[in-house]
């Protein structure tokens, strides 16, 4: 039976939907509002300073050696550039690792293949293991799948010279892959969003902007004044980045310095790296978000912290939106039909502002490919199909559900090649696809009964949620059995 409580529950789910929503709209304003303050480059000092080049790596095969070369190729002069090689691996890339150290260390480089004892801490506990063993009064860090430009140093490093307040620059992350498959495409437009339009608004607009865990260099003191890398969150990126601006240093985002990496080409590899980060963001925001509140920040900033750091509660409230659809939707016919007063704000507030926020990012990038546009009800059915997942973290992190720090799995793939397999790092196995297949069907059900009952406003959204959870589901269960049936014959 319809009740005044269904509806109740489902408008609160919808304003608080529409909320997020609209900061999307405040991100845009902000961007094209500050779009032309560009950051004058400072000149070349006469001496360069020491930077030390970390590469946190943990079962990298596919990638380790590109990688070490890669930073081995930076411009930069050899007697002011270490490079560390953080290597917590447990397989056959600690070899490599070493054996490409020892080539270049013979060659005259200053680079070093650290092993810890253990994987304490995670990347967090590399990268504070390496800092106590560097030189450098700067620290640029990379992840294995990044390939920065040869002449990165010498376009970030003038600017920490030039103003002692700067504690951070973060380049853009760039694509390799993004055109090997829709997958990649759909990431790709989802992570230009964030790395492009929140980035560049949140910088120049004065509020604080997050590290990105990788393609970015640290000033070392900004670092040691902030406490150091810490690993109660999965994010330590994020943690970090908010307790060093608190501290007064502020951050410089550099758009039009690109460093390209390679995007999760399964579907598996792409919710685990989402679930780590939707954790890890909300494990961020119960340790610091109070003391930010409590501080003496800016007003703008504080609200910014507040819809930076819950924003993956979104994910939390469209899991409940799927469950609230039922009695919505199977009210009696004499019933009001209450849909018009949730539609409206649904795509004005939310899909609208979602498709304006990414459409600018596709129009404001120099390579500006309009049929990109036509992926934008992809992206939105992938960012409904991926709720479950990320809903998942979000309660993790609530109710303090401890998990370790998963790695992405990376295999070299650049441009429109396909990964050549040897299925050596597989994605756990869940059965959370098979639910998220069972939703798919749930959804289709929904729309026979929608159409039955002449709510034909709410047709277009439920098959957005059909799209994405059947999208999602069959890509997550099907390369799962075929790699777990590759790796038992090649067992």
């Amino acid at each position: 039976m319809f009740t005044a409580f269904w509806f109740v529950a489902y408008a609160l789910v919808v304003l608080g939907l529409s909320i997020y929503g609209a900061h999307r709209y405040v991100m845009v304003y902000l961007y094209y509002r500050h779009k032309k303050q560009l950051s004058v480059v400072p000149p070349a000092p006469a001496v360069w300073p020491v930077v030390t080049v970390q590469l946190p790596i943990y079962n990298e095969f596919h990638v380790v050696e590109r990688l070490i070369r890669s930073v081995a190729a930076l411009d930069y002069p050899m007697d002011k550039m270490e490079i560390q090689v953080l290597d917590d691996s447990t397989d056959e890339t600690a070899e490599i690792a070493a054996r490409v150290t020892a080539e270049l260390a013979a060659k005259g480089y200053q680079i070093e293949h650290l092993r810890r004892p253990n994987r304490h801490g995670f990347k967090a506990g590399a990268l504070a293991y390496g800092m106590e063993r560097a030189h450098g009064e700067f620290f640029a860090i990379f992840d294995a799948d990044f390939l920065p430009s040869p002449e990165i140093l010498r376009q970030t490093i003038p600017y920490f010279l030039a103003d002692k307040k700067i504690g951070l620059i973060q380049t853009r992350w760039g694509h390799l892959n993004s055109r090997s498959s829709l997958l990649t495409r759909l990431q790709g437009l989802f992570l230009d969003g964030h790395l492009l339009i929140e980035q560049t608004a949140r910088c120049r607009s004065g509020r604080f902007l997050n590290f990105n865990g990788t393609a970015g260099i640290w000033r070392k003191e900004t670092i040691l004044s902030a406490g150091n890398w810490q690993h109660d969150t999965l994010t330590e990126d994020l943690d970090l980045s908010y307790r060093a601006q608190m501290k007064g240093w502020q951050f410089l985002f550099l758009p039009n310095l690109v460093t390209p990496a390679e995007l999760p080409i399964d579907m598996n590899a792409f919710k685990t790296q989402q679930h780590r980060w939707a954790k890890g963001s909300i494990q961020t925001c119960k340790k610091l978000l109070p003391r930010i509140l409590r501080s003496n920040l800016p007003f703008k900033v504080k609200v910014e912290a507040i819809f930076h750091l819950t924003s993956n509660f979104a994910y939390l409230l469209l899991a409940f939106l799927i469950f609230l659809l039922q009695p919505m939707l199977s009210a009696p016919h004499h019933a009001p039909n209450y849909f018009w007063l949730i539609d409206v704000p649904i795509f004005g507030l939310t899909s609208l502002s979602v498709i304006l926020f990414y459409a600018t990012a596709i129009r404001e990038q120099k390579e500006n490919k309009l049929k990109d546009l036509l992926y934008l009800p992809g992206l939105l059915a992938l960012g409904v199909g991926m709720s479950i997942n990320n809903g998942k973290a979000v309660l993790e992190a609530v109710f303090n559900h401890e998990s370790e720090f998963t790695r992405t799995p990376k295999y070299g793939v650049i441009g429109k090649q396909q990964a050549k397999r040897q299925f050596k790092y597989i994605s756990l196995k869940s059965i959370l696809p098979w639910f998220e297949g069972a939703l798919a069907f749930y959804f289709l059900y929904f729309i026979s009964m929608a159409c039955t009952k002449g709510q034909w406003s709410s047709i277009p959204f439920l098959v957005l949620f059909l799209m994405g959870f059947a999208y999602v589901a069959v890509l997550s269960i099907w390369p799962q059995a075929a790699m777990s049936n590759a790796k038992a014959e090649q067992d």
